[in-house]
């Protein structure tokens, strides 16, 4: 190894690319740490992709710019969020946000994650992998903040979308394959599910060229007025390079103060 003195690796954004993880394997003295600068701006984009959806607020703007009023007059389905529940899948620093902010409209917040511990002062239920079934049918909103791992890949297929109540809202900021991309599509087409807020994606552009001609998905969201569609920039804030920097000097003060760094990876589990 070039540098035998290594005892830690950070990585500057959320996540740990595979290739990255098995070359850490064959190194298990060095601890892998995440920095988490984007929790906050991917936060509040999942909420603006959440309110935007149950609001239906993009098939109304595109009306009112080719002036026409009819969705004033008519019956378009705006969702009432007050009152309702919201399932926030992976609760970590991105969907503890998520669910404060949830509190805020007055709604009834669950959460699901890998490791449950019963935090001090926690308001919020969390609860472990094994009872996504159980509480799917209770959520009006599925907010999902998982990382992607193999544990994780398909998650969400059509036999969980089939246990959300009929008109749940989906949120999506964590990664496009987390959700099984036929059984999504057919869920909004059908309108079983109300609408779907998506920043994340099944297909990216491959180069330069390929960015302004590249379909996110092999299926046609793009024709669907119940989804609002983003492409995959929600920690895109004009603030993100000051917030990385703060985020890993702190981590480097941490550890010249020899205290031990937080956000550890766990290789196996892959976040």
């Amino acid at each position: 190894m070039a540098c035998p003195d290594l005892r830690s690796l950070i990585i500057p954004w959320a996540g740990l690319p595979e290739a990255t993880r098995t070359l850490m394997r064959r190194h298990p003295q060095i601890t892998v740490h995440n920095l988490h600068y984007n929790a906050t701006p991917t936060a509040e984009m999942a909420v603006a992709l959440f309110l935007a959806a149950a609001k239906c607020v993009v098939p109304m703007d595109r009306a009112l710019r080719a002036y026409d009023w009819t969705p004033r007059y008519e019956r378009v389905p705006s969702a009432l969020l007050a009152g309702k529940t919201a399932l926030i899948l992976g609760y970590g620093a991105i969907g503890r946000r998520v669910g404060a902010f949830c509190q805020a409209l007055n709604m009834n917040v669950l959460a699901i994650r890998r490791n449950v511990s019963q935090d001090e002062g926690l308001t919020i239920q969390v609860l472990g992998v094994g009872e996504l079934h159980h509480v799917l049918p209770k959520a009006n909103a599925l907010i999902i903040c998982l990382p992607h791992t193999a544990a994780t890949q398909g998650l969400i297929g059509e036999r969980e979308l089939g246990l959300l109540p009929t008109g749940a809202i989906l949120v999506n900021v964590a990664r496009g394959p987390i959700v099984d991309e036929a059984a999504l599509y057919e869920a909004l087409h059908s309108r079983r599910l109300h609408a779907a807020g998506l920043d994340v994606w099944y297909n990216y552009p491959e180069d330069a060229p390929a960015r302004s001609n590249t379909a996110p998905s092999a299926y046609p969201f793009h024709e669907l007025d119940n989804v609002v569609m983003s492409p995959h920039r929600a920690s895109a804030v004009d603030e993100r390079d000051r917030l990385r920097a703060h985020a890993l000097a702190r981590l480097l003060n941490i550890t010249a103060n020899g205290e031990a760094l937080p956000n550890r990876v766990d290789l196996d589990a892959g976040y």
